[in-house]
């Protein structure tokens, strides 16, 4: 059914739709700060199509997967030999043991997958479990594309629906204000990032839609806070409930430190965080080894270790050892020489594809130079996944264009235990991040014949 709303979509367009769709998509992303830094974040005129089945089948595959990061996340906190397992830095730790346990370790998080393009299987690259961004960017997007030129034409045959995540977002804000404290109140919430980040844009939109929701929120930086007499205020004097914490813990700790005023109202209990310190081992890429390593194996039960074969790529710490891969047992650092192309190392904590090394577009001594970095700093291999594309349609000197597009597939988890709402991102290159400077991101909505 998707295959045939996408035919439907292109079968509408011809250089003057696609035109006109294109110069309005711009306009509107302008307009509503849609943007990545001083970009439109959105370059194509058809949105991603899900059918019915396809997300419900997402979702279920995600509430599962989410089962069993929620174990290894517990058991990261209560066993010292398995949280070494995620290589933390020693700052973490000392966060871990200093601040205060918050009710649920990853109130907000996003699995980044690809869905194979041959049996449908979502295949996860990494669970961003500390500041997962896009869900403001894309409900945005929703909106504008409902409105799209051609959108009004394909919507007389088929049915949209769109798939909004602020309101999750909102709702995961505010209990994690209720179950920390007790109180039922409103509070005030700050959104917590560097002045300078070119995400400032989906802030502005984050914060326009809880103040429409009546909740009083602004946009701040870490320098901005000051802590005093047990109370977080902004520079201008506005105290804090809550903070949306958009900045990275390893930028916030390596430009101001532990003792930093936003990490002094945490452990104290003056502010509640979302996401909270307790979450990091989670966002590590490390993460995923320890779901597919057989020194962890014990942690999860049939039904899981099931669900994580199925979904989870093999994936490993970069170290001197002996491992197993399809029932084989292995030296890693010798057989990873001689498997490049079937690899990518990862950067155990880094984002916006930094780092990243695809065995299979790099050299023998480029992936050797690789695997010494790694054997340095944590770092991660994990085994080549099949990557989907789909055809975008896109106006180029005037003339529409249909190209394939590579699609990352990255549901938005609340809670740590249910999806809603879906982050997309296509490129023609394998690394499907907007950051990197080579993605766009569409809006995904669930589709239906009209009857």
């Amino acid at each position: 059914m998707s295959l045939d709303a996408t035919n439907a979509w292109h079968d509408l367009l011809d250089d003057e739709l696609a035109a006109e769709s294109v110069a309005w998509l711009d306009a509107r992303q302008r307009e509503r700060g849609i943007v990545f830094g001083d970009r439109p974040l959105c370059t194509v005129v058809r949105p991603r199509f899900f059918t019915p089945a396809a997300y419900d089948h997402l979702r279920t595959a995600c509430r599962d997967l989410l089962s069993a990061f929620r174990v290894i996340g517990e058991a990261a906190l209560t066993d010292r030999s398995v949280r070494a397992a995620f290589r933390l830095a020693d700052w973490e730790e000392s966060l871990l043991e200093r601040l205060p346990r918050a009710p649920c370790l990853n109130p907000l998080g996003r699995i980044d997958a690809f869905i194979d393009p041959v049996d449908g299987v979502a295949h996860v690259t990494e669970f961003n479990g500390e500041t997962p961004a896009g869900a403001s960017y894309t409900d945005l997007l929703s909106d504008c594309f409902l409105a799209l030129p051609a959108t009004r034409q394909f919507i007389a045959d088929w049915v949209l629906r769109p798939l909004p995540a602020q309101p999750s977002l909102l709702t995961v804000v505010l209990e994690s204000w209720h179950r920390a404290t007790g109180s039922r109140a409103i509070p005030t919430v700050a959104i917590v990032d560097w002045a300078d980040v070119p995400t400032h844009s989906e802030f502005v939109i984050a914060r326009d839609y809880f103040r429409s929701m009546g909740v009083p929120t602004l946009i701040t930086t870490p320098e901005a806070l000051e802590y005093r007499g047990g109370v977080l205020r902004n520079s201008d004097g506005t105290v804090i409930d809550v903070v949306y914490k958009r900045v990275l813990l390893h930028e916030l700790v390596a430009k101001l430190g532990q003792e930093t005023p936003l990490l002094q109202a945490v452990a104290d209990g003056a502010v509640v965080m979302v996401n909270p310190v307790h979450g990091k081992p989670l966002h590590k890429k490390a993460s995923l080894a320890v779901l597919t390593d057989e020194r962890t194996a014990h942690l999860l039960s049939p039904e899981q270790h099931q669900t994580v074969a199925r979904h989870v790529p093999w994936t490993r710490v970069i170290e001197e050892r002996t491992t197993i891969i399809d029932g084989e047992t292995i030296d890693l650092l010798p057989w990873m020489v001689e498997h490049r192309q079937e690899l990518v190392i990862k950067p155990n904590d880094d984002y916006g594809g930094i780092g990243i090394v695809l065995g299979w577009d790099t050299g023998d001594a480029e992936w050797e130079a690789a695997m010494r970095i790694a054997l340095e700093r944590p770092c991660v291999v994990q085994r080549r996944i099949a990557l989907p594309s789909e055809p975008f349609p896109t106006v180029v000197d005037g003339k529409l264009v249909i190209d394939q597009r590579i699609v990352d597939t990255a549901p938005f988890c609340w809670w740590g235990s249910w999806v809603d709402g879906v982050l997309t991102r296509i490129s023609t290159s394998p690394l499907v991040n907007v950051t990197s400077g080579g993605g766009s991101t569409v809006p995904t909505f669930v589709v239906e014949p009209r009857g």
